[in-house]
């Protein structure tokens, strides 16, 4: 009988994640039934979106029960197949989350060939969050030549993205990260300019950056970066919304004034559109063109991509305190076998 270690939530966490809200465990797994597959997970990856299910709290999906393994995107090989669509060795996309096997249903998963591109880039540009900044930018910021795109988290796997698609469609695309080693990579990646949040001048050097204002912010943080933000957003500009990544960490409110009135207001005053969205609800129609134009910019380097890889499974809980603070640099990707 296969086993499996993995990860599950022992405990609903008070802002920060700590390792003592989850427990390792190894258990066994029943066998694959009809239409479906015994995986062993690659590549696992870890994602902003996670701390929202680590809560009971109101949400678009399911809380993880406490007990049960944290969900999560991962590559894996067929260990064993009941199913014809499938045969052992197979590389395949799966949902198995925070563990190093998984028995799941073959038809939510889908093969990767590794000869067409690196198979963690179903984890990053060529999976979620490629799609994230693809269906969002486009349905909802729809840029056009010459308007000027803003995305915060430049350098996570949205953000990227985001920036540089905005300039495959004729945009300015303009980089907001953490650090001066973030901001110089999105130069290097082509970003017409790039502005460090964390710096005492970053309100200057965002004005700077956006003389003409901003047509498109594709919103990935909130916080301070968003209060930068809001007064430099053009008459009729669009504001896709995908994450608040400055929050979710958050036990309280933010003290101060309530400034929703002044949100409110410049809605209003500059007939802005602020849309949140999840990427699932673009997912039927758009997936596959959406494969077809990033695996092309990938492949000519149209699009480029910078991947953070943790080696180990026990290394999860770290890297995922990491993530929601800021200090992964790209896609945050765990290694859990070769």
């Amino acid at each position: 009988m296969a086993q499996t270690t993995r990860i599950v939530l022992a405990a609903r966490p008070h802002g920060e994640p700590t390792q003592d809200d989850f427990r390792t465990e190894t258990i066994d797994l029943a066998a694959p039934g009809d239409g479906e597959a015994l995986l062993e997970t690659l590549y696992l990856s870890l994602d902003p979106y996670m701390r929202g299910r680590m809560s009971d709290a109101p949400s678009y999906a399911a809380p993880v029960e406490i007990g049960a393994p944290m969900v999560g995107a991962t590559v894996s090989r067929v260990v064993e197949s009941n199913d014809d669509a499938f045969e052992p060795g197979d590389v395949v996309l799966g949902y198995g989350g925070w563990q190093t096997h998984s028995v799941e249903k073959v038809r939510h998963l889908r093969r990767l060939d590794p000869s067409v591109a690196p198979v963690t880039t179903a984890l990053g540009v060529l999976g979620m969050p490629g799609f994230t900044a693809y269906s969002g930018l486009l349905t909802i910021g729809q840029p056009k030549p010459g308007e000027t795109v803003v995305v915060a988290a430049a350098t996570g796997p949205v953000g990227s993205a985001v920036g540089q698609i905005a300039r495959l469609k004729g945009a300015r695309a303009v980089g907001i990260a953490g650090g001066p080693e973030k901001v110089a990579h999105l130069r290097e990646i082509g970003f017409d300019a790039a502005v460090d949040h964390r710096a005492p001048d970053f309100a200057e050097q965002l004005a700077a950056a956006t003389p003409d204002g901003v047509d498109v912010y594709v919103e990935n943080v909130g916080g301070a970066v968003w209060d930068a933000v809001l007064p430099r957003l053009n008459t009729y500009a669009r504001v896709p919304v995908c994450g608040l990544v400055a929050g979710y960490n958050a036990t309280s409110l933010p003290q101060g004034p309530d400034r929703s009135g002044v949100l409110m207001g410049t809605i209003l005053r500059k007939s802005l559109t602020v849309r949140g969205f999840i990427q699932t609800e673009f997912a039927p129609t758009q997936t596959e063109q959406f494969l077809a134009d990033m695996a092309g910019w990938v492949a000519d380097g149209s699009v480029q991509y910078r991947e953070d890889v943790v080696e180990g499974l026990d290394q999860t809980v770290e890297a995922f305190r990491r993530l929601l603070t800021g200090r992964n640099f790209g896609k945050l990707v765990i290694k859990v076998a070769d």
